[in-house]
């Protein structure tokens, strides 16, 4: 670096601009690898700086602005641009980030109450298409007026923690706007949540643990599996841990984004570490602590090719020949996906998963609606699968603010051709209420 006592003037914005458009021009035609490592390109980006300030030997910057410098050729040559600030590991504020066709960016924040916020910036066209095309073309996909529809995961990587992400780009010939594209881009946790975390964030409620601690009662069954490395001393978590290694079927009910998939990874931690595990997925976005773990993950059919999809129902059919002890289905969408869990969870294999619905007893029309008419199942039948697959149902939702549990409830049967609960706990209790049913 040069030796900043010698130098006489401070940098003009002008000669600022040059330094990141003479640098981003010194990393044209890095390889992929490099681009989408962001610690790497960061190195290459701050060498470049460094570099192209020789050609300013009269101006001096601060150390300040040498950061923001390399910040900005980072994301120009990333590509990312405005999204680049947004995203792990520069941020791990959001889970989830918008472009509206009018050119406006929000976010929702993990922290709020499911609300998306205006994050004040506007970024020219170029640059929002600029940040699609980096986000598409590691999938070899592209936006334009022929598909105008566009879906893509982004992978995982540890090394940054980035947990992956879930994009669909849309242009404007399908979406009017100011001629912006339109994008959302859905974040995943990049780290496995564990059950000590749910008990941090209060998600069952904190006063109530001290109220069971209190009474001296225990948490968990005579008949417990649950290590004492994984519990988390709660009163409500534990015994949802204890139900899973007992090989109770489980079904979190929510919202969007009231978290359903974060505590289905955290309560996954009940499964014992012997099991066989097979997880469907779409996209993959559940980290489990386990050795012996397979994943399937459903597909869209590939652009102008006649080679079908593979559905959520394909991954869970093609589960049930796995040998899985436990099948994680990441959530319900579809009456088939739904029929073939059930089928599944009734023929002797323990199992999670997750349903848009905000109670049990909605829980039960929605699923049998989705059942008819994707898979052709009378209502009363869907009513019979449910009953019989399903053991313990779990609500989460919004509460003064915090993403909170809402209610635990046992499925008790069948009775005048309705599924009937068993209310097990509701925000306030101290401790879950016993469990009585047992699987195998």
């Amino acid at each position: 670096m040069a030796n900043w006592g010698s130098v006489q003037a401070a940098a003009s914005a002008e000669q600022l601009t040059a330094i990141v458009e003479q640098a981003a021009r010194a990393l044209s035609g890095l390889p992929l690898a490099v681009l989408r490592n962001r610690r790497a390109l960061g190195t290459r980006a701050d060498q470049a700086v460094r570099e192209a300030l020789r050609s300013f030997s009269a101006v001096t910057i601060s150390a300040t602005q040498l950061q923001s410098l390399v910040a900005q050729v980072t994301a120009k040559v990333g590509g990312l641009g405005f999204l680049d600030a947004l995203l792990p590991p520069n941020s791990d504020e959001f889970t989830d980030l918008a472009l509206n066709g009018d050119g406006r960016v929000w976010g929702r924040r993990k922290s709020s109450a499911g609300q998306f916020e205006d994050l004040g910036l506007r970024p020219s066209k170029e640059e929002a298409w600029r940040a699609i095309e980096a986000l598409l073309a590691p999938e070899g996909r592209a936006c334009s007026e022929s598909t105008p529809t566009v879906d893509v995961k982004i992978p995982r990587d540890r090394t940054l923690g980035f947990g992956g992400a879930r994009v669909k780009a849309l242009h404007p010939c399908i979406a009017p706007g100011d001629g912006f594209p339109t994008l959302a881009v859905r974040l995943f946790e990049p780290e496995p949540v564990p059950p000590s975390q749910v008990a941090r964030w209060q998600v069952f409620g904190g006063k109530a643990e001290t109220r069971a601690e209190a009474d001296g009662s225990s948490t968990l069954t005579s008949t417990s599996l649950l290590p004492a490395a994984v519990q988390v001393g709660d009163p409500v978590i534990d015994p949802l841990l204890d139900a899973i290694a007992n090989r109770l079927r489980l079904i979190i009910l929510g919202g969007t984004a009231t978290g359903k998939t974060t505590l289905l990874a955290a309560l996954c931690h009940g499964i014992p570490q012997t099991a066989r595990v097979v997880k469907v997925e779409d996209p993959e976005e559940i980290w489990l602590p386990h050795p012996n773990v397979c994943t399937l993950e459903a597909r869209p059919a590939p652009p102008g090719s006649n080679v079908p999809p593979y559905t959520v129902a394909d991954g869970v059919d093609d589960a049930m020949r796995l040998a899985p002890a436990y099948v994680i289905l990441g959530e319900v969408r579809r009456g088939d996906a739904a029929l073939s869990l059930f089928r599944a969870l009734m023929s002797d294999h323990a199992g999670l998963t997750t349903f848009h619905a905000e109670g049990p007893e909605e829980a039960v029309r929605r699923m049998g609606v989705i059942m008819w008419a994707d898979a052709g199942v009378r209502i009363e039948g869907a009513k019979e699968l449910f009953a019989q697959a399903l053991d313990v149902v779990v609500q989460i939702g919004w509460r003064e603010g915090q993403r909170r549990a809402l209610g635990v409830w046992e499925v008790a049967g069948l009775t005048a051709g309705d599924v009937k609960f068993r209310c097990l706990w509701q925000p306030g209790d101290g401790k879950l209420g016993q469990i009585t049913r047992r699987r195998g």
